[in-house]
Parts: structure tokens; sequence; C-alpha cells
């Protein structure tokens, strides 16, 4: 019996609606800085919120109208947690209200886990939803200011039989090596650099042995790559390392709005291709991190068919501004004084686990006799004709909902004041009053049409307090109420 093939079954990628501009750098500074656009979290978000969202995407995308089906594992790749000790991808699990016989995995660490943690997928057994992000942070002026960007992108990962598979796995070739290009220890801030042309040296034969090696495996001349994504943390090694390849066309690494979103870089930067890649083609990813990953591609007929949740150029295309001493406030290299109220108390473990489905899934209650939606659920319903615990669980993160009333509070304790505050009518029934977020106070408005996202309210005795807000709905996505009739 011939072995089925394996290869991305669905994917999806987040970028950050903030962009910094980087000439404001050497206009703040008088140094440092460049030309074009960073993405950068917003204060209220972590690796492990972009990874929500991107897995949200890549779980809303697929062949037809359908997603992919159930997985039976989840890996999280970063080089910045929020937690160590700690795994990161239970909240994501949670987040995403998988099974509980889902396993959830940290590969953590290191930027080479990103790429490394899709290889193991696709050369692994199960459908699995693998999921990179990362945040990345410089000194005041340094070059990875500049260049660093922030995001994430997520694949579901597995055979035919799991879904019909968009890309396929050709080969995938490893070069790794020893040698200190890059470091951070844990508790900075920001990474160190050796000599840029030593790490050039190093790199470049392993990217030809890699190279070398991958292309043997899938039988196929460098002129039959129709496009290679090339990305690394060292920019003249990947610059040299495209070169050498000798194919004919070079992916978009997405620098000039985006810039290198470290750990989830390759990801990104292939969910972006494959949004506009046609049937047949071969896209090779070479990644360059301690290292070299090469991965070959081929798409097959069912990439015709695939609609994704949001494509990354609508996300570009769709992102605000964001002003440098506001970016240097939120990486934590200026602080001001906050609004003169307590800060927050530490969240308690205990009531987060009572709640978790609320908590981290958005999921309310309905009642099963009257249909009446309760949020945040409740045992006892407002309307008689329910009998007590007679309700059905109501996944809520997926439904727009229209500002019905809103207020800016200048007051409350927040990282990034003000807060603006709303109450929000769901669709298809539901009203609560929620936390907004990636808006400008001054342009919120009655009527506006807002979307869930998973975000951070507050960090407390180092615990992360997560929850849900609502961020204006900027790019055209389904109502669940509308696809629901």
């Amino acid at each position: 019996m011939a072995k089925a093939t394996r290869g991305i079954i669905s994917f999806g990628a987040y970028v950050p609606y903030r962009r910094l501009d980087r000439s404001d750098v050497a206009a703040f500074l008088g140094r440092g800085g460049g030309r074009g656009t960073r993405s950068v979290a917003s204060y209220d978000e972590d690796t492990t919120t972009m990874a929500v969202e991107a897995c949200r995407l890549a779980l809303r995308s697929g062949v037809g109208d359908g997603g992919p089906a159930a997985v039976d594992a989840l890996w999280f790749a970063t080089a910045d947690p929020a937690y160590l000790e700690k795994t990161n991808a239970t909240a994501i699990h949670a987040a995403l209200r998988l099974d509980p016989t889902v396993a959830a995995l940290d590969f953590g660490g290191a930027v080479r886990s990103g790429i490394g943690s899709l290889r193991t997928a696709l050369q692994g057994a199960g459908p699995t939803l693998v999921a990179a992000a990362d945040i990345r942070v410089g000194l005041p002026t340094s070059a990875d200011e500049a260049a660093g960007g922030d995001g994430a992108a997520a694949f579901v990962v597995g055979s035919e039989p799991d879904g019909p598979v968009v890309a396929e796995l050709v080969a995938a070739a490893s070069a790794t090596e020893e040698f200190v290009d890059r470091w951070r220890r844990p508790g900075e801030a920001a990474a160190r650099q050796w000599e840029e042309r030593f790490g050039e040296t190093r790199y470049g034969p392993l990217v030809t042995q890699a190279w070398k090696q991958a292309l043997g495996q899938a039988g196929l001349e460098p002129s039959e790559v129709d496009v290679a994504v090339v990305v690394g943390t060292h920019g003249r090694a990947v610059r040299r390392a495209g070169s050498l390849l000798g194919v004919d066309r070079l992916a978009d690494d997405l620098s000039a709005g985006v810039g290198n979103t470290g750990t989830a870089h390759a990801g990104l930067v292939l969910a972006a291709e494959l949004e506009r890649a046609a049937p047949g083609q071969v896209i090779a990813v070479v990644v360059l991190a301690d290292g070299v990953e090469v991965l070959v591609l081929r798409t097959t007929e069912a990439l015709a068919r695939y609609r994704p949740a949001r494509r990354v150029a609508d996300q570009i295309a769709a992102g605000g501004p964001l002003g440098y001493a506001t970016f240097l406030q939120w990486r934590d290299m200026i602080t001001v004084q906050p609004p003169n109220r307590p800060e927050p108390d530490r969240p308690s473990s205990s009531v987060a686990a009572r709640t978790q489905d609320w908590k981290f899934g958005f999921v309310g209650s309905r009642g099963t006799e009257s249909g009446t939606l309760h949020l945040p659920p409740a045992r006892v319903s407002i309307r008689p004709e329910d009998e007590v615990d007679a309700m059905d669980a109501a996944p809520m993160a997926d439904v727009q909902a229209t500002v019905v009333t809103f207020t800016i509070d200048r007051l409350v304790y927040s990282v990034s004041p003000p807060v603006v505050f709303a109450v929000v009518d769901f669709d298809g029934g539901g009203r609560l009053p929620v936390e907004l977020t990636d808006v400008d106070p001054e342009s919120v408005r009655i009527g506006q049409r807002v979307e869930m996202t998973f975000r951070r309210l507050y960090e407390a005795d180092g615990i992360s307090n997560y929850f849900w807000k609502a961020r204006p709905l900027r790019a055209a996505a389904p109502s669940v109420a509308d696809e629901a009739g």
C-alpha cells in the first residue's frame, strides 16, 4: 500500500495591527532606524496570544467550506516565551478548546525551533497543529530594533485522510554546526551578535551542503524550484545564501513592511507565498539559524480550492501607526508614570481552572428551551422555561459584534492608558461589556463592528492574566452567525 501523502493541510499567519515607521527612530534619537515599517505587538500581546490568533486563522481556513479535521497534537515554538518552567502551549490549547487528549508541547528557546517543529511535524504521523511566534526586541537605535518584527504563523500538518493536502513535503535536509553567532541569556531583553563576517563564513558551506542534499532527495535541479523562501537572523549570510541557490525567484521576505519575526518568520513568509501560489509549484524554504534547515514542498491541485481566513497581505495593508515613544514604553525600554490607581492583584489559579471554558475559550451558555444566551455562562437562566443547569455550551470567540455604547477611561490602571470599554451586542444575540484593543480612542463610534481576540489583560506576580477583548473589524471575514444562516 502506498504511503499517504503528508504535507500542509491548512495554514494561517498573524501580523499585529501596529506599525512603527523606522524613520521615527532617527527623528527621536538622532540615529538608527531606516526605511519602511516594522510590525509591533501591542502591549497586551505576547507570543502566546499571537500564536492563538495564527492558529485560529489556520483552523478556519481550508479547502472548500470547512476547516481541517481535529488534530492530535499542538506544538508551539518561540524564542520569547511568556513562561519558563510552565508550558506555554497549554494556554493556546485552552483558547482553541482542543480536546484534553491533544498533547500540547513547547519547542522553545531558539529561533531554529520554529522551522524545526514544522519539519518534525511534516515527517511525523497524525494531524498536528504547529505554531510559531516571536517578539523581536533590540536596544534603541540598534539594527535589531529596526529590522525586527513581531508575528506568528501556524500550520495544520497531516496526510490525505486528515484533509486535503495543499502542499506536500518532497524533501528535507539539515546542516548543523556549533558556533556562537547570536545569543541572549535568560532575562536579557536584547540579543547580541558576533562580528558579521564570521557568521557569514560559517553559514555559507552549511547552506551549500543542506541545499544539495535536499535537491538530491527531491530529484530536482535548482531551475525547477519556482520560489525559494530564504530567511534567518544574520542579514549578510541570508543575502549570500540567496545568491548560492541558483533559483529564478526569491520570495519577498516582508522586511520592508513587517520586519524579521525570528522564530515565526519562515512560517509567515511561507504562508504569504502559499496564498499566491498555483498548483504544481515547487517552494523551497531555507532557514539559517544555528545551522541550516531546508524544506522542499510541492503545491497540489487542492490549493486552487483553498480559502484562507485572512490573507497576510491584507493584514499588512491594514496596519496602523505607532509612535516611537509608545513603542519604547511597550517594550519596557522607558518607564512612564501610570495612572494613580492600585496595581491589579495576582490572578487566581483556582478560579481560572474552574472557569477555563469561559476565560480561555470564551464559551457562554444557552438555555436549552429558551435559546437565551448568557455571557458569562450561568447555571440558572434568566428565562423561567429553562431548568437549572439546562444549558448548552455557546462558543463565542468567532462571533462578531456591534458597539452599542462605550467610554474612554483615563483613570483605571493600564500599561498603556487610556482604556476604551464598550458594550457590544453579538450577532445572533448576547450583550457583554468588553475592553477594546488595537483602536485609537478618537476613532471609536457607536455601531462599529468588532471581533474577539485573545489578549493579556495584565501581568501580576509573574502571572499573565489572559482573556478576550474586542478589536475593530478591518478585513472582510464572515460572521459565524451569518454562516449559520
